[in-house]
C-alpha cells in the first residue's frame, strides 16, 4: 500500500496533546507528518523489493531510522530506544503507506537484538550501517512448526572450536532475500535442553556460504517475506548475541520493545481509513443528498472514530509506560489485540462507505484491507494476545 492523504484530517494530530507525551514526540510526529508527504511514493510499486530498499536509503538519509536503533555511539537517537517516538513514527508511516511503515519497522524489529544484547564491537559493526540505511536487517525466529510456540524452534545451530555450523529452516521471514544482516535464532543444546531452553541467538550476513534464500513468499499486501535454509552455515562463534543459551530471553525482549509499534502501524492504518471514510461520506451524493445524511452513516463514523480513540488510548498508556521503564506485558498485549482487531472493523466500514469502489484494486480503502489482515497475526496473534492478557490478570489474584 503506497498513496498520500488527499484531505489529511484537521484532527490528525490532536492526540498530540495528552500527557503520554513530551514536547520532543510532537515535535517529531509533525516533521515526519510534513517529510512523508512530500518523500513517500503515492503510486503503488511493481518492484516491492526495489521500493523497499529506496525507502529505508531515504528514511536513513532522513535520520528517521535513528530511532529505530538504541545507542547515540552506535547511530541511535537516544541510548534507549523511545517506544513513544517509534510508536509515532509507526503511525504517521502506516497512514501514508504500508510498505514505509514496514520498511521503518523491520529496522528497528532485525536489529533489535544486536541493540539489547550485542557486544561493544558487534553494534559497531552493524547498527550504524542499519541507521543510516545502507544495510537492511531482519528477524529471523519463525520456523514451518514454530510460530506462536517458539519453544518449538528446531533449526540447528552446533558449536565446532571457534565457529558454529546452522542446519535448518526459517519461514515468513520479513525482508527475507532482501536482507544484509539475519539475526537467527537456533537451538544450539539440543541433546541437553527442551522447550526455551538452549535457544541461541547469531548473525548472519547475506551471502554466507550454506545460508540460501529456499523461497519468496507472496503475501495479499506484498512486501519481502521468505524462507530461509541453512546448510552446513559455518560462522565464526564471536557472532553469537549474548551468552549461549540465552537465544529466547533476546528474543523476548526484542519483541517486547516493538509489540506496541505494531498497534501503532495498525492505528495509522485505521486513521486513514476513517478519514477516506468521512471525505466519501461527505462527497458521495445519493437519492438527493450526500451519505453522510444519513443516521446509519453517522452512527457508522461514529463507532469509527470512538474505536480509533480506544486504540490510541491503549497503545500510547502501553508506550508511555514502557518508557518509564515499568512492566508492560499486559498493556502492550491489550494495545496490539484492541488496535489490530479494531483497525480490521474501522477499514472494513471505510470499504463499506466506499460502495463498489472500496473494492477496486488500488484505491485506497482497498489496500487498507488487505495490509491490516497480518497485523492481526504477526508478533503474536490476537488468541496469544488473550492468553498473555489472561495470565497476567490470574497472576497477580493468585500472588
Amino acid at each position: 500500500m503506497a498513496f498520500a492523504p488527499d484531505r489529511p484530517s484537521a484532527r490528525v494530530h490532536d492526540h498530540l496533546g495528552w500527557p503520554f507525551f513530551e514536547d520532543r514526540h510532537r515535535q517529531l510526529a509533525r516533521e515526519l507528518d510534513a517529510w512523508a508527504a512530500q518523500h513517500v511514493p503515492a503510486d503503488h510499486p511493481h518492484d516491492v523489493d526495489a521500493a523497499c530498499r529506496s525507502l529505508v536509503r531515504a528514511l536513513g538519509d532522513a535520520g528517521w531510522l535513528t530511532h529505530a536503533v538504541g545507542g547515540r555511539a552506535y547511530g541511535g537517537a537516544v541510548d534507549v530506544i523511545d517506544t513513544r517516538a517509534i510508536c509515532l513514527i509507526r503511525e504517521t508511516l502506516a497512514r501514508y503507506s504500508g510498505l514505509a511503515d514496514f520498511a521503518f519497522a523491520m529496522q528497528g524489529l532485525g536489529s533489535g537484538a544486536i541493540t539489547l544484547a550485542g557486544t561493544d564491537a558487534q553494534k559497531a559493526r552493524w547498527l550504524p550501517r542499519v541507521a543510516r540505511g545502507e544495510a537492511i536487517a531482519a528477524f529471523a525466529l519463525s520456523e514451518p512448526d514454530a510460530g506462536s510456540d517458539v519453544a518449538a524452534l528446531a533449526c540447528e545451530a552446533r558449536e565446532e572450536g571457534d565457529h558454529v555450523v546452522l542446519e535448518g529452516e526459517k519461514t515468513w521471514i520479513s525482508n527475507g532475500g532482501i536482507a544484509d544482516v539475519y539475526v537467527v535464532f537456533a537451538r544450539s543444546e539440543p541433546a541437553e535442553a527442551k522447550g526455551s531452553k538452549g535457544i541461541s541467538a547469531y548473525v548472519v550476513e547475506a551471502g554466507t556460504p550454506g545460508f540460501e534464500i529456499a523461497e519468496r513468499i507472496d503475501v495479499i499486501a506484498p512486501h519481502p517475506l521468505a524462507r530461509l535454509r541453512f546448510r552446513h552455515c559455518r560462522i565464526p562463534a564471536a557472532q553469537r548475541l549474548g551468552q549461549r543459551g540465552e537465544g529466547f530471553k533476546i528474543a523476548m525482549r526484542t519483541l517486547d520493545v516493538f509489540r506496541t509499534s505494531v498497534a501503532a502501524a495498525a492505528l495509522g492504518f485505521a486513521r486513514r481509513a476513517l478519514e477516506e471514510a468521512l471525505q466519501r461520506a461527505t462527497t458521495r451524493r445519493m437519492f438527493g443528498q450526500t451519505l453522510a445524511d444519513f443516521q446509519l452513516t453517522q452512527a457508522r463514523l461514529a463507532q469509527m472514530a470512538t474505536t480509533v480513540d480506544s486504540a490510541a488510548l491503549l497503545t500510547y498508556r502501553a508506550a508511555w509506560q514502557r518508557d518509564q521503564g515499568r512492566a508492560v506485558t499486559r498493556e502492550a498485549a491489550m494495545a496490539k489485540m484492541v488496535a489490530t482487531e479494531g483497525a480490521q472493523q474501522v477499514i472494513d466500514a471505510a470499504v463499506q462507505i466506499w460502495g463498489g469502489l472500496g473494492v477496486v484494486s488500488g484505491i485506497p480503502v482497498e489496500s487498507l484491507y488487505r495490509e491490516i489482515r497480518a497485523l492481526r497475526i504477526y508478533e503474536g496473534a490476537t488468541e496469544v494476545q488473550q492468553l498473555i492478557i489472561a495470565r497476567e490478570l490470574l497472576k497477580d489474584v493468585r500472588a
